[in-house]
């Protein structure tokens, strides 16, 4: 018998490859021929909508999003882009039920661990249309690590998010893109992604859900901060209660108050991905 390549056998060996691939090998064909339909044909005619596609790539956007690089995506007043950290959870069908509902496009940056233990709900993510993004294996401050350990743990999140999506582990991302856990990166991690062609995201807004509060609170709070800002990407938590109660109020208040949602695209995936 093969031994196993190192990808596979850090994911669990064996057993995890015949249990993902044959799960994967059901539902990978549909997913390539169907995401784009299924997010792009919007059946609410008073949606939010997605208003248009914006291409990125690390040649001319290598780092975006002030609170912790000098430069952003070029936004128009009154554009947003939507992120969500830290997922998939049990929350996270609901945020995606809310996007849907509204015919919205956002970004979710992965947690390996937990995304290679739910493909399913990985596979809906991508039919429904979203960018999916990745935010390291174990969720650790890279920046405490060593360079080989911070790598070794980006290529294994990025592996567990593929082995979700397409059931074949792979350290080159289908979606070139990473948020550091905690924004905390290095100069070297940093240009190591770029010479990969992976762009790292950070944010304008922050919705500072990680602070315990009600529903209605944080709307509140993302709003008078986006009211003040006027654009930008914001960095949501679709593993929090209370943000997943709030998002579909929030994404009303977008609608009602003329509000323009971005969706962020890898350059090479931007044919297929324009809203209708």
């Amino acid at each position: 018998m093969q031994p196993l390549p190192p990808l596979f056998a850090r994911l669990g060996g064996r057993r995890f490859v015949a249990r993902w691939f044959t799960a994967a090998a059901i539902a990978t064909s549909a997913i390539a021929g169907s995401a784009a339909s299924a997010a792009t044909d919007c059946q609410n005619p008073d949606a939010l909508g997605t208003a248009r596609v914006l291409e990125v790539d690390a040649a001319s956007t290598p780092q975006v999003g002030t609170k912790s690089f000098a430069q952003t995506l070029p936004l128009a007043d009154k554009e947003v882009v939507l992120t969500f950290d830290d997922g998939p959870a049990a929350t996270t069908p609901k945020v995606l039920d809310a996007l849907r509902q509204q015919c919205a496009r956002a970004t979710f940056f992965l947690v390996g661990s937990t995304a290679v233990a739910q493909p399913k709900l990985i596979r809906r993510m991508a039919a429904d249309g979203h960018s999916i993004g990745h935010h390291s294996w174990s969720h650790s401050d890279l920046k405490k690590m060593s360079f080989a350990e911070a790598v070794a743990d980006i290529d294994r999140g990025i592996a567990g998010d593929e082995t979700a999506l397409n059931g074949k582990a792979s350290s080159t991302p289908t979606t070139p893109f990473f948020r550091f856990p905690y924004f905390d990166s290095t100069p070297e991690l940093l240009a190591h992604l770029q010479s990969r062609g992976i762009v790292v995201f950070g944010a304008d807004l922050w919705a500072s859900d990680w602070n315990p509060m009600t529903p209605q609170q944080q709307l509140k709070l993302v709003t008078e901060r986006l009211e003040k800002a006027r654009k930008g990407i914001i960095l949501f938590h679709d593993p929090r209660t209370q943000t997943a109660a709030m998002i579909a109020d929030f994404l009303r208040w977008l609608r009602d108050n003329d509000y323009r949602v971005v969706h962020v695209v890898a350059r090479s995936a931007a044919a297929s991905a324009q809203p209708r």
